[in-house]
């Protein structure tokens, strides 16, 4: 397969400003999660994918604190249609930042670009972009200095969960500190500490940045490790006790190297256990929980751009056969539907796309396509 045959279907999901809406029908909006993960699968690509994003994200970043849309200083937008200022359907103004992944994704795809592309220029020109998300991951990200990013509704008609799944999967006590989360904070905060000092900037800010991370790292391992089910745990809840669900979040840790060496090959084995593996790639959620249901949106279907992130921490760290058989599962997917869907499930190790609770997966999805290009590339 040539990874062109599937450009014009990110070609219907381009804004005239030339960043990627989420998908079609529902998400033909821009989604500062998605449109930061499908820059960053199509950075072989073409990089000025990455870049049209990181522009348009930095014109909206957060200025204020407004509960209503949930905006505040230095935070990245969840959810906006450019020339609005409502929601269509819910009580949100426009942007909607109830994201809590957003800002940390947008400072990894800065690293990410200028990784690809050496523009310095451009790194140069949002440095005040990238301070102001650092700046929001000590201010409002980590309310209670715990070293752990947060979450916790202040929309009462906002998201509850603002994760990736941020359907009601499970409605745990708030304020919420959710696994992969930890994971990206940890990697923003190392490769910004490296950008920093590539540019020559305060050797003072990499110092801070890199003490955070090196405490945070610390602190994680004991916190969120499961040591019965030797995994971690989806989250901690507003007691800061264990959630305790076996997921694929913390498959989305293994590209930032916040986990101990000593615990990623455990994670690794979970993964890919028969509760969670299928011939079809990684369930989000684990058959053997009680609130497993295939047919949900988040508690227990297959999402491409899901194994796609935990397809590049195990290339990543050398666990290639992994990497492989997650590759080959979505290759799959595509041979048996002729297209890769937003989401979909396995039943008995049939392939099912249709017939979900919640809603019907989207088509085309910009980070499912985007997933199946950065495999066909790599």
């Amino acid at each position: 397969m040539n990874p062109d045959q599937f450009i014009p279907e990110l070609e219907k999901l381009k804004h005239p400003r030339g960043f990627l809406l989420a998908g079609l029908p529902r998400f033909n909006k821009l989604f500062g999660r998605d449109s930061l993960i499908v820059s960053w699968q199509l950075l072989d690509y073409d990089p000025n994918i990455a870049k049209n994003t990181l522009e348009v994200l930095s014109e909206f970043q957060g200025n204020r604190t407004d509960d209503l849309s949930e905006e505040e200083p230095g935070k990245i937008l969840h959810e906006h249609i450019i020339g609005t200022n409502k929601h269509p359907i819910r009580n949100w103004p426009f942007p909607y930042y109830g994201s809590i992944d957003s800002t940390l994704l947008y400072l990894v795809l800065f690293y990410f670009y200028f990784e690809k592309t050496k523009d310095k220029d451009f790194i140069n020109k949002h440095w005040s972009n990238i301070l102001r998300a650092i700046d929001w991951i000590f201010d409002y990200g980590d309310k209670d200095k715990n070293l752990f990013i947060e979450y916790q509704r202040k929309n009462p008609e906002g998201l509850f969960n603002q994760g990736w799944k941020d359907s009601d999967f499970i409605k745990p006590k708030q304020p919420v500190e959710i696994v992969e989360v930890q994971g990206y904070q940890y990697f923003a905060l190392i490769k910004i500490a490296e950008l920093n000092e590539f540019l020559n900037k305060d050797s003072n800010f990499s110092q801070k940045l890199k003490q955070r991370a090196n405490n945070l790292k610390e602190k994680f391992n004991q916190d969120f490790w499961m040591e019965e089910k030797k995994y971690f745990a989806l989250g901690l809840d507003g007691d800061k006790k264990q959630i305790q669900y076996i997921t694929s979040n913390p498959g989305h840790l293994l590209f930032t190297e916040i986990v101990h060496q000593d615990k990623v090959d455990f994670v690794v084995k979970r993964l890919f256990a028969q509760d969670m593996w299928t011939a079809y790639g990684i369930r989000t959620h684990s058959s053997l929980e009680e609130n497993f249901d295939p047919l949900s949106y988040h508690c227990g279907s297959i999402w491409p751009h899901d194994n796609w992130i935990i397809a590049k921490g195990l290339k990543k760290l050398g666990y290639l056969k992994e990497y492989e058989l997650i590759k080959e599962a979505i290759l799959k997917v595509y041979k048996e539907v002729g297209y890769v869907p937003e989401y979909y499930t396995a039943i008995d190790q049939k392939l099912i796309v249709k017939g979900f609770k919640e809603k019907e997966p989207d088509y085309p999805q910009a980070w499912a396509t985007g997933a199946l290009i950065n495999f066909l590339m790599n």
